[in-house]
């Protein structure tokens, strides 16, 4: 059951799009019983839901209008599961289904497909079982216009491999984008009018004219918080320049400032193919690795690149200290683990202290897919292994540098 709702009023003073997307397993939906005191489903969610719910946003949220400040809301509900198809490529497809049906603006329809290779042959949604013998796991969402999502982990297949299975990909999702586009002509309610975009008259124009030699000037300073802190000037000669016009309108002149340096910076890295901080394309960061930093942990490391830095330790435990994790297949047991914390000093801000979020949980699973390949079989090593990335400070590509920690914490 999936379902998509969109608020009647729009979420002033806000310059994103509100969209939250929650994947719910119910375990009535394996003939099961939840665990726990309780006997239901209470607290956080599971990481299973958490990084469902992120992997339907994603393909979902750059399809919405631009400018759309509604609340909306896609709810995917797991009522009934077979214990051999996963759920999350179904959910995704129903919230792309549920999308297109209702009143919501949406630039869709979108759909998506597992593609998995078991013996040399690409196959399309297999089942829990098939992937246990299968070298690649391939998640591709696409819309008519071409793909807008990958998400794949693989036991070390070339990149044709990988190219092969997107264009297999593209072509198995065909269908299913039909049939929604037939469910849209048939069944499909009247689209709510889109906002109009608000006419600033030539404030825009202005204001660009204003900053752009500034912009280039600030955003060229190789450290972060240089090019923030000049930003930041130059955000307030423009404020100055426009004087009495720009009184009660300092949010609105923020917006504006913004979308021109965007424009500017955009327009640099075309003409100049050079990057913010100057570098080509093709220079990559100051990369540093320092190994053994904690004397009494089993293996830490610090991964450095430019500014982005990534203190990783792991740990050894005996098979007890495995995961024990509910789902709708029942229990199951997790020997390797990567978790991923990123607290606000590491970019230079200050927030309250609270549980992993979700951008945490997926990034820590994004980097122990890339790990876990390379691990040795329980047969062969048969602890568990815990590995947590404390990142210390982020400019950009904080998940690759927990995945090269990580690594070097191994090593």
């Amino acid at each position: 059951l999936v379902t998509a709702m969109m608020s009647d009023d729009v979420q002033e003073g806000i310059d994103f799009l509100p969209l939250t997307c929650d994947y719910l397993e119910k375990a009535y939906a394996a003939g099961r019983v939840p665990g726990g005191f309780f006997r239901r489903e209470i607290g956080r969610p599971s990481e299973k839901e958490t990084l469902t719910s992120r992997f339907i946003d994603r393909p979902l949220r750059p399809l919405f209008p631009k400018g759309l400040i509604n609340e909306i809301q896609i709810i995917a509900t797991v009522l009934s599961g077979d214990l051999e198809n996963d759920p999350d490529v179904v959910a995704l497809n129903g919230a792309a289904a549920a999308l297109e049906i209702s009143d919501i603006p949406f630039h869709g329809p979108v759909a998506a497909v597992r593609v998995g290779k078991i013996d040399g042959q690409l196959v399309v949604n297999p089942t829990n079982s098939q992937l246990k013998e299968s070298t690649l796991n391939l998640i591709v969402a696409g819309a008519p216009q071409g793909l807008v999502m990958v998400e794949a982990g693989a036991q070390m297949v070339q990149e044709d491999e990988v190219l092969e299975a997107l264009f297999f990909a593209q072509e198995q999702i065909q269908p299913i984008l039909a049939l929604i586009s037939r469910m849209r002509e048939e069944i499909g309610l009247p689209k709510r009018l889109e906002a109009e975009p608000p006419d600033y008259g030539d404030l825009p124009q202005r204001i660009e004219a204003l900053a752009r030699e500034r912009i280039i000037e600030a955003v060229r300073h190789p450290e972060k918080l240089a090019r923030r802190h000049g930003m930041d000037e130059v955000k307030k000669e423009v404020l100055a320049a426009l004087g009495e016009e720009a009184e009660g309108q300092e949010k609105l002149v923020g917006k504006l400032f913004k979308e021109a340096q965007k424009r500017v910076v955009r327009q640099m890295v075309v003409r100049e193919q050079r990057r913010i901080d100057g570098r080509s394309f093709s220079d990559i960061r100051p990369i540093t690795c320092e190994i053994g930093m904690l004397s009494r942990t089993h293996g830490s490391a610090v991964f450095t690149r430019g500014e982005t830095q990534s203190l990783a330790v792991a740990t050894l435990g005996t098979p007890s200290d495995e995961q024990k994790i509910e789902t709708l297949v029942g229990e199951t047991f997790k020997s390797f683990m990567l978790h991923y914390n990123f607290p606000p000093y590491s970019v230079g801000e200050t927030r309250m202290l609270r549980g992993p979020g979700r951008r945490e949980i997926g990034h820590g699973a994004l980097a122990e897919r890339a790990i876990s390949p390379a691990l040795p079989s329980a047969e062969e090593f048969p602890y568990t292994i815990r590995i947590v990335s404390e990142i210390l400070s982020s400019n950009g590509s904080s998940s690759m540098a927990t995945g090269c920690g990580a690594s070097l914490s191994l090593m």
